[in-house]
């Protein structure tokens, strides 16, 4: 039986954004497997290596007015990782979207992560099957490139020419031996998508 005293009690994980506290959604369920997915793939490839990653509720303290909690982490700087959170810049953050962070992903945290020297950020969509992943250059955020898996019904009407413009496999700016395949990382949305 459910205790739903118990569910009401259960705190939610909060960020705060340039002093002001934010109450975190809970995720929908498809959102949870593909960061869970996207940690997993860092995950293998570090495994004996000096990085380490984390998925959500882990705490990055960027700013003393700037606590965020992203959907994955990646930190090659032991010094940085303490028992109550990441103290300090993380090389690599995941951001997925969803209605009630979408607009705060891709303004705020953006220029907050950018301003701090986080070294990779990306933007996953999973509605449109698809990651703008931006690399630090010059201290400013450049667009690497936007990486879709196209639906089959919008692959009828193009040529093979202007289907092999979508790249479904890339490589990391921090992680030079490691190819993320969208179809792994959106593995469980396409399987249900079937």
């Amino acid at each position: 039986m459910i205790n739903l005293a118990y569910d009401y009690q259960d705190e939610r994980p909060t960020e705060m954004l340039d002093g002001v506290i934010y109450m975190m959604a809970s995720p929908r369920l498809v959102h949870i497997r593909v960061g869970r997915n996207i940690e997993d793939i860092f995950k293998k490839y570090f495994r004996g290596k000096s990085c380490d990653v984390f998925g959500d509720p882990a705490k990055v303290f960027l700013t003393e007015n700037d606590r965020v909690v992203p959907d994955v982490t990646v930190v090659c700087d032991e010094n940085i990782i303490k028992d109550e959170g990441i103290f300090g810049v993380p090389d690599l953050i995941v951001e997925i979207l969803s209605p009630s962070t979408s607009k705060r992903d891709k303004t705020y945290k953006k220029s907050l992560y950018e301003k701090c020297g986080v070294k990779e950020y990306w933007i996953v969509d999973i509605d449109n099957l698809s990651i703008e992943v931006f690399w630090l250059t010059d201290g400013k955020y450049l667009l690497h490139d936007v990486f879709t898996i196209l639906p089959e019904y919008e692959k009828q009407d193009m040529t093979i020419e202007k289907i092999s413009e979508f790249t479904t496999r890339f490589k990391t700016s921090i992680a030079g031996g490691l190819v993320i395949d969208l179809e792994e990382v959106f593995e469980d949305v396409i399987e249900r998508s079937k």
